[in-house]
């Protein structure tokens, strides 16, 4: 997946959505029922009634991009059905986007060196 960086924040909108929505539809829904601004950066997953299908929403500073994805033998690791928003690490989305079981996958936390060498 193409993200500037690992510092991208990734939001799961955990409710089905209609997929036929487009950018518009989908940033206003961003906006009004999740409460967040659709212009951040911040990637935003949505998920179909199948649990084959997501489509993403990423503000690049120039426009809004739309991803698609359907896999074709498999279904994704879908949160369970609730109204809101859950946050994913990259590393969790990585798994998500590729078909994995994102659940599995935990971050390695390091603190920053007190003093250099």
């Amino acid at each position: 997946m193409i993200f500037p960086s690992n510092r991208v924040r990734i939001m799961v909108a955990t409710k089905p959505i209609d997929f036929r929505k487009g950018h518009d539809s989908l940033a206003a829904m961003v906006k009004n029922a999740l409460h967040e601004d659709p212009f951040t950066g911040t990637v935003f997953v949505f998920r179909a009634r199948k649990t084959d299908r997501l489509k993403l929403l990423y503000w690049d500073g120039t426009g809004l991009v739309m991803t698609y994805k359907r896999l074709e033998e498999h279904s994704f690791s879908w949160p369970a059905v609730t109204d809101g928003l859950m946050t994913l690490s990259h590393a969790q989305f990585e798994a998500l986007f590729s078909g994995l079981d994102w659940r599995r996958v935990r971050a390695v936390e390091a603190k920053a060196p007190e003093a250099v060498e």
